[in-house]
């Protein structure tokens, strides 16, 4: 009798306390809701995930892999504070969340978020110019990211292929001058991505960009990181868009700790209103020792990969896509040992903004 009665008593408290933990968390979102809608900010997000099937791999555990997945949820908050509305200057802050599964894991784990971007912007409309102080995204892959606009299928082609970080802590001014003929963006940072700061070494990045004709974009970008040995990324970028199709050619050079090129081109075209097309080729010419760490697409790193990308972008409605695609990498013949299979995952992705 008297264990079943602590066996009772057990089941109330615990009873108890998961209703104490429903009744805490409706009041936060209860709040957090009220404090959004009393003021002027914005909150927006996406989500982008797939069902993707690994029909061969260079790796023997790989091959025959499927799934259900998200490769990224986006959940962010904007503000804008604007002194009065005949003011050129504004501050704006911004707070992103982004949240990954694990890429082909041997034992998945829970989804987990992490502060993705988190700065202060201050703007004067009458310079041209952008102060941004906090976590906030790279000058290496803002113009490479708006060419190639599919995100959802691959990162930017320095992203995937480890030659710089999309994200970085430090500050920044970028801007536009003669008539935004030039266009330039300039940032010192850690140089250590979304992790904390673990030296003293810093990160300074450089892009000037001239848009001579309406559409048509030139870009030289360059960074440099102190440390053991001076880690230097040199690119050129040319890119064209207008109504129907835009595009563009990336040449990327690494010096330093590694060295190694790479050369992307890409594009994607509308085919009706709500039907586009996106391809995408990455050609390594040179080995890549980070490359067997490539989230969701792992390269071998023993000889220099080749990568495609081919899909299909079909929007049912409003902030829908539905994108079947496929991801490609075949092999260079290596200097030594026998050449990897062919890497080859079809994939159908669903991406939803809100």
């Amino acid at each position: 009798m008297r264990w079943t009665a602590n066996l009772n008593g057990r089941y109330f408290k615990v009873k108890i306390n998961v209703w104490r933990r429903l009744v805490i968390l409706l009041t936060i979102l209860l709040i957090s809701y009220s404090v959004l809608r009393a003021d002027d900010g914005k909150v927006s997000g996406y989500f982008f995930g797939d069902y993707y099937h690994m029909l061969s791999s260079h790796k023997e555990d790989l091959e025959g892999r499927n799934g259900f997945r998200y490769r990224r949820i986006y959940f962010q908050y904007d503000r804008k504070i604007k002194e009065n509305d005949d003011s050129p200057n504004n501050l704006a802050v911004r707070l992103r969340f982004e949240m990954n599964s694990d890429s082909l894991p041997e034992k998945g784990d829970k989804i987990k978020p992490y502060v993705k971007n988190g700065y202060l912007k201050w703007k004067n409309s009458d310079w041209n110019t952008d102060v941004l102080v906090g976590l906030f995204g790279t000058p290496a892959l803002a113009n490479t990211e708006k060419l190639w606009g599919y995100r959802v299928l691959l990162k930017t082609p320095e992203d995937l292929h480890k030659f710089v970080s999309s994200t970085d802590f430090g500050i920044a001014i970028k801007g536009s001058l003669a008539d935004k003929l030039i266009n330039y963006h300039v940032m010192l940072a850690n140089g250590s991505g979304t992790k904390a700061e673990a030296d003293s070494d810093k990160k300074a990045y450089f892009a000037l960009a001239l848009k001579p004709v309406d559409g048509l974009l030139i870009e030289c970008y360059a960074d440099a990181e102190t440390g053991d040995e001076l880690d230097l990324l040199l690119h050129g970028l040319i890119g064209y868009q207008n109504d129907i199709f835009k595009g563009g050619v990336l040449f990327s050079m690494e010096a330093g700790e590694s060295e190694r090129k790479m050369a992307s081109v890409f594009g994607s075209a509308k085919l009706i209103d709500n039907l586009k097309i996106a391809a995408r080729f990455d050609k390594n010419l040179d080995l890549n020792p980070k490359g067997g760490g490539i989230a969701y697409t792992p390269h071998s790193k023993e000889a220099s990969a080749n990568t495609v990308i081919f899909g299909l972008d079909w929007s049912p409605a409003k902030n829908v896509y539905v994108l079947p695609n496929v991801v490609a990498s075949f092999y260079d013949e290596p200097e030594r040992g026998e050449k990897p299979d062919l890497d080859l995952q079809p994939r159908l992705t669903l991406y939803y903004k809100f």
